[in-house]
């Protein structure tokens, strides 16, 4: 079946500006760097706004399936991906003469800027991609500073007693920010880890850090208003973060980053005053 539909499409039928995504972060990138006329598709999650810093605009674009008829149907020429999009939707593609373009998820803020300019060539916008790298970095450099080995300890704590590891982007960000991360701190830092309330509780890093932006009341997500730790982490001690600021490296990455630079000056303040 799959071979039959790429035969059956000429090399014309891919015409030039037609860009589709089938992965989150490649959405998002997308819509800050296409010429919306260009866009034929973005992933369903690109409209939710529990996942993506962009919903409101992409509710202004198509929906794309990952589903091999689908993008087929849609002829793009340029197909965004990551190693872990619908292999079958992305070999389609490939066969039938979109340009393909992987996008591995960002592990650091140096990621950043090599991602918006593989997705700037991608879609024909170099220098609208040279643009944003250059905001990009010098915000990062406004609000980066130098990691003390007395600095704050960070835990971010998720549903279900998740926490960051190393090698991450939320660690990246932490450091960034001042901060050092309770999971590799601790040596939980393994990638998937939990740590019990308990272990939380008795570690007591200087900042917990939330996400509460997830959807509905699930036992996981009340975790994070359990009243014993909302009682040991007043403020300042406790910082809302929501994780689609960080779930990708954007631009928008670095709103997380100021949130969490403002929590580390609201927890040394007192003790740097005279």
């Amino acid at each position: 079946m799959l071979a039959a539909w790429c035969w059956g499409l000429s090399a014309g039928a891919w015409a030039a500006g037609r860009v589709a995504s089938l992965n989150l972060c490649a959405d998002q990138l997308v819509l800050q760097l296409a010429d919306r006329a260009d866009i034929i598709g973005l992933t369903p999650l690109a409209r939710d706004c529990t996942e993506s810093v962009l919903c409101d605009q992409a509710k202004q674009v198509p929906v794309l399936p990952a589903k091999a008829e689908t993008v087929l149907a849609a002829h793009p020429s340029v197909l965004l991906a990551s190693p872990y999009s619908a292999r079958l939707a992305v070999r389609a593609a490939r066969e039938a003469g979109a340009k393909v373009v992987m996008l591995p998820p960002a592990s650091s803020l140096s990621d950043v800027p090599v991602q918006i300019m593989r997705v700037a060539q991608a879609v024909g916008q170099v220098e609208r991609g040279h643009q944003l790298v250059a905001a990009f970095e010098a915000r990062l450099a406004a609000l980066s500073i130098p990691l003390s080995p007395t600095a704050p300890v960070a835990a971010v704590y998720e549903a279900n007693g998740l926490v960051v590891h190393a090698g991450s982007l939320p660690n990246d960000i932490l450091t960034h920010a001042g901060l050092r991360n309770f999971a590799t701190v601790t040596g939980m830092g393994q990638a998937g880890g939990r740590v019990p309330l308990e272990v939380l509780l008795v570690r007591r890093p200087d900042l917990l850090v939330r996400d509460k932006s997830g959807p509905g009341q699930s036992v996981a997500q009340a975790m994070l208003d359990n009243p014993v730790l909302l009682a040991a982490f007043p403020p300042p001690h406790v910082a809302d973060v929501p994780a689609r600021l960080w779930l990708c490296g954007l631009p928008q990455t670095l709103d997380a980053l100021a949130l969490l630079r403002a929590a580390r000056d609201r927890l040394v303040a007192p003790k740097e005053q005279p």
